[in-house]
């Protein structure tokens, strides 16, 4: 994946001027504040980037620049060895650790390194950046990043947006003990999905050096279990959020149509690119969520709880039931961004175990344990895993506050939220 999005320069505004910001940063540059907006300060950094690279010191964001930020963006480097070359010496070049291109390159002697052998050597940088506005397209470079970076990580594509989008799956673990994860379901939420890319990226680094998270041994997590990763249920509505809607959008003149509110789609937009909100549009009584809407203000299309003209309407949701089935999940989590509670009923089912787990999971968030509010009662995903598999089923509400959370929250979400996710396979 190489991003190389619209030549940046001053007065550039989106979240690809906040990407360059924070790789600026991260590499010694200071672009002054990570905020998406292309002024004089972020310029001169990117002409001493320039200059430093032997690009023309022109403080615009073109092709060449581009290329060369892409490297790093990615997080890694594909390196032909040269005459002389350690990994000692590589490792000092690139700011990394030997044991990191070991990691990287499965079967690499480094006692007999070949002249014109080519290896893969990560940047001394994390991969999963936690402090840009999180599009598709830096999913996709992320999961590249990681990749070659921990090889022994399965990646794979439960299925496609309306948009033809990848619903991308990571895997961690080879155990027989199921579990699965997935976060931005919700347009708004997006933020949930930084937060489990980031976990992935800490998880693989741990099981590389042998290392403990929170004193949890990862080795033996993923001997045991098998945890399943969707980090971005809607990449088309994230999109539209983060990037606006352009006029080359297929749904463009529905999607104005659509969005009675007033206010621009980075506000309110929860929805799918068809305006059907997919956590209301699983089958798990899905005719009373349909009964709601009028009380809800709702009448078809729109930024949030219209269900759909009928159930497993979606390509998302229909790729999430049909991958779900593939599995035997023990129990699964369902992210999303409001009020630091955990939702583990449906229809006052009680589900062996689920408030053992529910109030474990709470203890090691901070977060309440509560019964789902009546506009988000039904139709949910984990609902319908409920109502299939009479197992557990959580929706994590992780922030507080007006959607979309500010990226200034993924600290405190991430470290409130470890926990669960080490412990959800071994509970």
């Amino acid at each position: 994946m190489v991003i190389v999005m619209e030549t940046l320069t001053v007065g550039s505004r989106g979240p690809y001027v906040k990407l360059v910001q924070s790789l600026l940063a991260r590499i010694g540059y200071n672009p002054g504040p990570i905020d998406g907006v292309f002024g004089q300060q972020t310029q001169q950094a990117v002409i001493a980037f320039q200059r430093d690279n032997g690009l023309t010191p022109d403080g615009i964001v073109g092709p060449l620049t581009w290329n060369y930020f892409n490297s790093f963006l990615r997080g890694y480097d594909t390196y032909t060895i040269r005459p002389g070359d350690t990994l000692f010496s590589l490792a000092q070049k690139y700011y990394t650790t030997v044991n990191a291109i070991l990691t990287a390159n499965p079967g690499l002697n480094p006692l007999y390194l070949r002249v014109g052998q080519r290896i893969t050597v990560p940047y001394g940088l994390d991969v999963v950046f936690t402090d840009i506005d999180y599009t598709y397209s830096i999913l996709e470079m992320d999961i590249e990043g990681l990749e070659a970076r921990y090889p022994f990580i399965e990646t794979d594509i439960a299925g496609k947006s309306v948009l033809g989008k990848n619903l991308y799956v990571i895997r961690l673990g080879t155990g027989p003990v199921e579990v699965h994860y997935n976060a931005s379901h919700h347009a708004l939420e997006w933020i949930n999905t930084p937060v489990l890319m980031k976990f992935i990226e800490n998880f693989c680094r741990a099981y590389a050096t042998g290392s403990t998270i929170r004193g949890y041994n990862v080795r033996d997590i993923w001997a045991r279990s098998s945890i399943y990763i969707i980090p971005m249920v809607n990449p088309d509505g994230v999109d539209l959020v983060l990037e606006g809607l352009k006029p080359d959008n297929p749904y463009y003149q529905q999607l104005l149509a659509w969005n009675t509110t007033g206010r621009p789609f980075s506000q309110v937009w929860q929805a799918n690119i068809r305006g059907t909100d997919l956590n209301r549009n699983y089958p798990a009584c899905w005719e009373q969520a349909k009964e709601q809407e009028p009380s809800l203000g709702v009448y078809g299309p729109g930024p949030t709880r219209y269900g759909g003209p009928y159930p497993l309407s979606e390509p998302e949701t229909q790729s999430m039931v049909n991958f779900t089935r593939q599995h035997s999940f023990k129990l699964v989590l369902a992210y999303h961004t409001q009020g630091r509670v955990i939702y583990w009923l449906y229809k006052n089912m009680q589900i062996p175990r689920a408030r053992e787990i529910g109030e474990t999971f709470a203890r090691a968030s901070g977060y309440t344990l509560s019964q789902t509010p009546y506009e988000a009662a039904y139709a949910g995903y984990k609902d319908w895993f409920i109502e299939e598999y009479q197992r557990p089923g959580y929706t994590i509400e992780t922030g507080i506050g007006t959607n979309p959370l500010p990226i200034s929250q993924f600290d405190t979400i991430y470290s409130r939220n470890e926990e669960i996710l080490l412990l959800a396979p071994i509970i």
